[in-house]
């Protein structure tokens, strides 16, 4: 008997109570839980910035009504030898600072992370620097360094060396600036190098050794190159952070919106960018030229962590 083939029925369709709700009005309750961070974001972080680019083309003292001054600071700024001077002392003491503390950081790590008993409190010994009021610190190392009552000269002294003026010199202020940054940063540093070092399999240790190779070998064979990562993360913060120092200067040496002519210390060697910024804007009360330097700050700060960034890159290729 033949078979008769039957239309599907139509499906029987209601009419919708309402159009679903999608994007923002279905998951408003979620965007409105994380609001409060791009909100604060927005106050303090980004209408700021707009607006410090918006002082730096006007003369403004702070108080009284902006006068147009276009590109003129930055033309200015191009020019200035105070600022050019302040760069170089802030790279001279960035980099008596970066390199000595990534290599105490990198031992102080292997020495952690080899270490069997009180491995917390070595931990906690080593980070207690960073969390220090950076004030403080420099209050101490100013005594350190004095030139009469100095720890550091009363151990010259000790071995038969004659003093050093630390705080009156020109590279005596910058190794006293580039001590104290280094003091402050290993600890915190050593501590992120540990985290990379224990994230390293045991297993290619155990093969090195397997093959007969030394510590020496095992730590630039397979110890370095893991922890390239972590080094080119320390290398950019220690960039952005070194090349940012105005506290240290500025507390240990003594400088006082009273006495800008002293800003940095004789000669103006311990004068930092930030510390520059600091002098144009809030001692001579020049907000425009000051936001100018803010922004040539910034633009040195990017470039050196893009160079430092494709110096690393590049060893990890090779």
């Amino acid at each position: 008997m033949a078979t008769t083939l039957r239309k599907p029925a139509p499906a029987v369709t209601t009419p919708a109570a309402g159009k679903p709700r999608t994007g923002v009005r279905k998951y408003w309750h979620l965007y409105a839980a994380i609001s409060p961070f791009y909100l604060l974001f927005l106050c303090f972080g980004l209408i700021p910035v707009g607006f410090s680019l918006y002082v730096s083309l006007h003369r403004w003292d702070g108080l009284g009504s902006m006068e147009w001054a276009g590109l003129s600071q930055y033309q200015y700024l191009l020019s200035d030898s105070d600022f050019w001077t302040a760069v170089g002392n802030t790279l001279v003491i960035w980099a008596l600072a970066t390199f000595p503390m990534i290599f105490l950081a990198m031992v102080t790590a292997v020495m952690l992370n080899s270490a069997v008993r009180f491995k917390n409190l070595y931990r906690f010994a080593y980070f207690l620097p960073n969390v220090t009021s950076v004030v403080a610190i420099a209050i101490i190392f100013g005594s350190v360094f004095s030139t009469n009552f100095g720890l550091v000269n009363a151990l010259l002294q000790a071995v038969g060396l004659d003093q050093v003026a630390w705080l009156n010199t020109p590279w005596g202020i910058k190794t006293a600036i580039a001590t104290l940054m280094t003091w402050q940063w290993t600890g915190y540093n050593a501590i992120i190098f540990l985290a990379g070092l224990q994230t390293i399999p045991g297993e290619l240790y155990e093969a090195a050794r397997m093959d007969g190779a030394g510590p020496v070998q095992t730590f630039f064979r397979i110890t370095l190159p893991m922890m390239r990562p972590v080094l080119l993360f320390v290398l950019v913060v220690s960039t952005v952070t070194g090349l940012q120092s105005f506290s240290e200067p500025q507390v240990l040496l003594q400088t006082t919106s009273n006495d800008s002519t002293f800003a940095g210390g004789p000669g103006h060697a311990g004068q930092t960018m930030v510390l520059y910024f600091f002098q144009q804007t809030f001692d001579n009360n020049d907000f425009g030229y000051g936001a100018a330097v803010a922004w040539g700050v910034f633009l040195v700060v990017v470039l050196f962590s893009i160079i430092n960034w494709r110096l690393v890159q590049r060893r990890g290729e090779d």
